[in-house]
């Protein structure tokens, strides 16, 4: 595969979690949440997805939220369950993806708000439709993902590399 195939990133918010005496990296899914997360798996195979890499952070909220999403999927992708997601800002996150090998084509992050939302705005020079209108328009809420295209280098991905294709929310 070439520098210059075409790429995908997928950035998806965690589902609904409780709000517990845990700590916050402790958090589990609250019932929608559970609802919710295979739904997610369910739109992302619908819409043809395939992922090579997905990176999650280790909250457990988003491994359980990975965890039923997956399972929607017609194949598994490598995970790595990453602690560098857990807050991260954008230039953090996008750290992490100047790390990925080139030999990996599409990529799925699952992770936290305000990070994944921030992402999605920061790498979006340019959108199709009215994705980044109802982007920032919903605030991506938990379930969320956003769909980002760029050609390059995972190493060449910096703000306004991508285009904005899609953008979901189960319940907006």
């Amino acid at each position: 595969m070439s520098a210059d195939t075409p790429r995908r990133i997928v950035l998806l918010r965690h589902a609904k979690a409780e709000w517990s005496q845990e700590s916050d990296h402790e958090r589990p899914l609250a019932d929608r949440g559970r609802h919710d997360a295979p739904a997610v798996g369910r739109r992302l195979a619908s819409a043809g997805f395939t992922f090579d890499l997905a990176l999650c952070s280790t909250a457990v909220r988003t491994r359980e939220t990975w965890k039923l999403a997956v399972q929607e999927l017609p194949e598994r992708p490598r995970t790595v369950y990453e602690e560098r997601m857990y807050e991260a800002s954008p230039g953090e996150l996008i750290a992490l993806l100047n790390e990925i090998p080139d030999d990996v084509h599409d990529v799925v992050l699952i992770g936290h708000n305000p990070g994944m939302h921030a992402l999605a705005d920061v790498l979006a020079a340019d959108a199709e439709g009215d994705h980044l209108a109802r982007m920032n328009r919903s605030g991506f809420p938990t379930s969320a993902y956003a769909t980002l295209t760029f050609n390059g280098s995972w190493k060449s991905v910096e703000p306004g590399a991508g285009t904005l294709v899609d953008f979901w929310a189960p319940h907006a």
